[in-house]
């Protein structure tokens, strides 16, 4: 049951409002007017009664309350690393230690300003990565009732400039095969004729490759955690899982890899250093680079490229969008056709002819002035 005491001390009046939180535990806070406690009791009976009371006194700390959930959360190992980097890198040195409660819009827009626009700002992608994160722990704080909003609603969050994919020519792909070392040179051949990542490259087993029917199930992939040694893991998504035909091209190189240099590792990968583990992202950088400059590729081309490569084909020889999302591993057709729709062939000529087919008329042959002068003579 919720009351307001008067109360008298050192001469000064106060008064303290009472109640009972939905715990059934007592609750007060102290005004200098009765007025602002009748107000104040008044709201917080009102948010009782619908169910959105949100503790006033709560004291929690951002960083307590972000690391809980944190570690609550069903993240795929890679996205566990990932959300951590982030709170410790960019979160916690400005909000970790403010009260949950205490965060405003303003402050959180401000943030959002100087990580755009620091020397070392980071990217508008990876900026709304950050902001989303700390939304999600905000939505989080809301369900639990420490908080009634989230100073992250309405922020504004700078814009991704759209980027037009350029993919390799045959010959940078030809030239980077032969600028590879013998024990990589299959895997340059694998990127490019299936477009598979990085990460289900390093992760294929022998095992899941079919030498007589020419295919190769696509189902885990090799991962580097900070401070740890490499592991398998399932792919990105649910629809990473699938079945890629083999080009005879790549069967050939694959084979032959296998031949030269057998799998000591573990779990049967294909593709290991000398020692016979399995290949490390950073290790495989230094390699890559020497091999990009001999190949005389674009400065920046990444082994990522080679699944973009990939999917040019796939598209330059008339394959549909579903066909394309499938090879690739996309959840969904609108994430192929927003990365790859400007290389489908002839857009541009049958934009033209759709249009001209409708509104294009007949040209009237011009009628020279000396025939109408005849004709209205006669």
């Amino acid at each position: 049951m919720s009351s307001i005491e008067k109360r008298l001390r050192d001469g000064n009046t106060t008064w303290v409002a009472r109640w009972r939180d939905p715990s059934r535990k007592q609750r007060k806070r102290s005004f200098s007017r009765k007025l602002d406690a009748q107000r104040f009791l008044a709201t917080v009976e009102a948010d009782l009664v619908r169910g959105s009371y949100v503790d006033p006194n709560d004291k929690t700390v951002f960083r307590d309350y972000a690391e809980s959930w944190r570690l609550a959360q069903v993240h795929r190992p890679t996205t566990q690393a990932h959300v951590e980097t982030n709170l410790r890198r960019n979160v916690y040195p400005c909000f970790g230690d403010r009260r949950l409660a205490s965060i405003r819009p303003s402050e959180v827009q401000a943030w959002v300003s100087r990580l755009s626009s620091e020397p070392d700002a980071l990217s508008a992608s990876t900026v709304q990565v950050v902001h989303g994160i700390m939304a999600s722990i905000y939505k989080a704080a809301i369900r639990d009732r420490l908080v009634s909003s989230s100073p992250c609603e309405g922020t504004r969050l700078p814009k991704k400039l759209p980027r037009e994919i350029v993919p390799l020519t045959t010959e940078t792909v030809e030239a980077l095969i032969s600028a590879a070392p013998p024990r990589l040179r299959a895997l340059v051949v694998l990127g490019a004729g299936t477009g598979m990542r990085q990460g289900e490259c390093f992760g294929l087993a022998l095992d899941r490759i079919d030498f007589l029917r020419r295919t190769l199930r696509v189902d885990q992939q090799l991962v580097l955690m900070p401070g740890k040694a490499t592991f398998l893991a399932p792919p990105k998504t649910s629809a990473s899982h699938r079945t890629i035909p083999l080009p005879q091209v790549v069967v050939e190189e694959l084979a032959e890899h296998v031949r030269r240099f057998p799998s000591s590792h573990p779990d049967g990968l294909v593709f290991t250093v000398g020692n016979g583990s399995g290949l490390r992202r950073t290790a495989f950088s230094r390699v890559w680079r020497p091999m990009v400059a001999a190949a005389g590729a674009p400065v920046g081309t990444g082994f990522h490229d080679l699944r973009h490569y990939f999917a040019s084909l796939l598209i330059r020889h008339g394959e549909s969008v579903k066909t394309v999302q499938s090879r690739l591993g996309h959840a969904t057709a609108a994430e192929t056709l927003d990365t790859y729709s400007h290389l489908w062939p002839d857009s541009d000529d049958r934009t033209r002819e759709a249009v001209d087919t409708v509104l294009r008329r007949p040209a009237v042959p011009p009628v020279c002035p000396d025939e109408e002068s005849e004709e209205g003579a006669s």
